[in-house]
This record gives structure tokens, sequence and C-alpha cells, in this order.
């Protein structure tokens, strides 16, 4: 068997997919792409499917490296998410192939349901209670919100009082049988970091999403000494060496993406990492369908899974949905907050092609918003 072709589709709302195409017939579908920055992943995919047309698809882990390596400059977020999409249809070829699922060809299920959670906004804190409400209502047991919009780097007492009102109002809504993830989105500095997080015990969160920036690694061995609420982050990491220095400072929880740092393969590289420093995996993946069934192969055989993202329903999905992609939606459908596990080969997933070359006639160019404090200076999204 080998590789005959690769093709790129930008899909709404800000996705893309890849097919890779064998000579036998088996199809592959990835998910590469950096939000606001699809067109750049676009041409790294076509630069690597010059090494890879011609090729032997199961030979994933030699693709792996050589992609990753065989350039003397690497990594970065364009080239890693490339990588990615690639990876997860190389997996998908080998899965369809071999006629498993790919968590089988990982060593095998460790659970049969995923939990997820699902996304409530936050930057609106009026909506909130109606859309904590909601997702009660549609059966999800956690959900995750933005803690605070734009935040000055020396926060007002207003600021803080805003960001402490959104937590009590989750925890007033959800009650103590119910989760949520207080996501800072990098809005918030070091100095707001070290104020708020004490203040937001009370409200217990499942976790605090990226407490600061990463890049400041070096203030989070002390936020996470003084922080009695878990810390999260790794959706802007890429590399499982990225991950080692939030590890040694006592983060709690990774969020690395599928479709960012290095596909199924690298993933399951960092999941081991994170279960040496006792760390959970909750991965990042507010994405399309693929995206969501390379995460779900990745969680059905990490022990040390805690929960998956998902964006059914997010607010960034404008024009289109997670499921307007696939032909059947039954493995996505949530039952009780959890998705369950399924034998169906590759990702699990089957993409409805047509609807996926229709989009890419009208593609997409999504780009997001940029913040600026009131005295006109740049404020982080």
């Amino acid at each position: 068997m080998k590789i005959s072709r690769i093709e790129t589709f930008l899909a709404p709302p800000r996705w893309m997919f890849v097919r890779v195409e064998t000579d036998e017939g088996v199809v592959g579908w990835g998910e590469p792409v950096v939000e606001g920055r699809a067109e750049p992943v676009r041409a790294a995919v076509e630069v690597l499917s010059e090494y890879l047309l011609g090729r032997d698809p199961s030979r994933i882990e030699d693709h792996w490296q050589v992609m990753t390596k065989g350039g003397f400059y690497r990594g970065g977020p364009v080239l890693s998410s490339a990588v990615a999409g690639l990876d997860q249809a190389l997996w998908d070829i080998k899965g369809k192939r071999c006629g498993v699922p790919v968590h089988q060809l990982l060593g095998g299920p460790v659970r049969d349901a995923v939990r997820a959670y699902a996304w409530i906004g936050g930057d609106e804190p009026d909506a909130l209670r109606d859309a904590l409400t909601g997702q009660i209502e549609a059966g999800f047991t956690a959900v995750k919100m933005n803690g605070c919009g734009r935040m000055t780097p020396v926060a007002t007492r207003a600021e803080v009082r805003a960001c402490l009102r959104r937590a009590e109002t989750a925890r007033e809504v959800l009650g103590d049988e119910r989760d949520f993830g207080l996501d800072f989105h990098g809005r918030v500095s070091p100095a707001n970091a070290r104020r708020l997080l004490p203040l937001l015990a009370e409200a217990a969160p499942m976790f605090v999403e990226e407490p600061v920036l990463c890049d400041y690694p070096q203030v989070l061995h002390d936020l996470v000494n003084s922080s009695p609420v878990p810390l999260a982050l790794g959706e802007r990491l890429y590399t499982r060496r990225e991950f080692l220095a939030p590890l040694e400072s006592g983060v709690s929880v990774l969020q690395p993406d599928v479709s960012h740092a290095g596909g199924i393969s690298e993933l399951r590289r960092i999941a081991a990492l994170a279960e040496v420093y006792g760390a959970q995996l909750a991965p990042h993946c507010p994405l399309g369908p693929v995206a969501l069934a390379a995460s779900l192969q990745i969680a059905f055989t990490t022990p040390n899974f805690l929960i998956q993202e998902q964006s059914l329903g997010i607010h960034y999905n404008q024009g289109a949905e997670l499921l307007d992609y696939v032909v059947d939606p039954e493995p996505f459908r949530f039952h009780g907050g959890t998705l369950l596990r399924t034998d169906r080969p590759g990702l699990g997933v089957e993409v409805d092609e047509a609807a996926v070359r229709a989009a890419d006639e009208k593609g997409h160019a999504w780009r997001n918003p940029v913040w600026r404090h009131e005295d006109g200076a740049f404020a982080e999204w």
C-alpha cells in the first residue's frame, strides 16, 4: 500500500480537513489547523506531502520522526499542526486496514465512556445563568466558561469581583454534584492570577485553565504553590518537551490539542509523561469532528484521562456545526454528558466527503478578534 493523493479542505466555521488516499482505496482523514492561521498550515501540509506521497502509510512513527525532525528548523504551531492532521489520517488508515479502532492499536481501552464538558462562553456574564441551566438540561455534568473578559494588567476591584461572580454563579446553578472549569484564556497577568486564585477556592472550580500565558513558565511554580485550585494549561504547547516545565512546576491538568501537538502519536506520549507526575489529561478540542474523534481514541486508552472538550454549540461555530460534516452522528451522541466507546474502525468517524468538498468551495478566513484596553493598547483575547 502506498499513499497516492493528499488533499486539504477549508471548512467553516474555522476548520481544515486533510484527506490521505492510498493506491488500494483506503482513505484516512485528519484535522490540521491553527485557528485563525489555517492558510499557513495548509501550505505546510502541502510541503510535507512531498515526502509522504508514494510511501507506505503504515510506518506512522517513522513518518512522524521525519516530518518533525527532517527539516533543519523544527517545531512551532504551524508545522506541529500540519504534522498532527497527517498523523491522525495515517492512524485512521491503519485502523481501517486492520479493521479495528485506533484505541485497540494503542493498547486497548481502559474505559468504555468518556466524560465531556460543554462550553458556555462567559464573556457575557448576564447570560451565564441561562446558559448553565441549558447545559444541565442537556445532560452535561460539567461545563467550561471564560473567567473574565478583557482585564487590565493590575485589575481593579470591580474586575476582580466580576470574575468571582462568574464562579459563584456557576457553583450556585450547578450545585455540588457538577463541575465547571474556569478559563482565564491568557487574559490574566501573573499579578492578577496571584490575587484571584485563592479567592476562587470557595467556588471550587474543577480547574483554572491558562492561569497565565505560556510565555511565563517561570511563575508557574509559585502559582501552583499559592493556589488551592488545580491549574490546567497546554493548548498553546506543541511537544512533550514543552510540557515538562509545567509538570515540574506542579500543574495538575494538561490540555494538549490533538490537532496542534503532533497528533495522536505525540499526545499519547504527553499523556504518559503526565502520568509520571500524577497529572491528568483533558485534551483541548474546540474544533471539528475528526479532531474530536482522534481525541477520543486517546481518551479511551489513557489511564490518567480526566475530561474531554468538545465544540457542540460552542460560540465559535458560526456557519457550521460539529455534526455537519459526518455521515452518521451516532459516535458523537451524548449519554448523560458522556461519549460511548465504539468498535468502528480507524478514528471511528465517517466523514461526509461531499459536504467537505462543498464547504471548501466557500472556504473561510476566520480570524480571532483583536482586543484593546481603554487607552488603546493591545489586550489579550
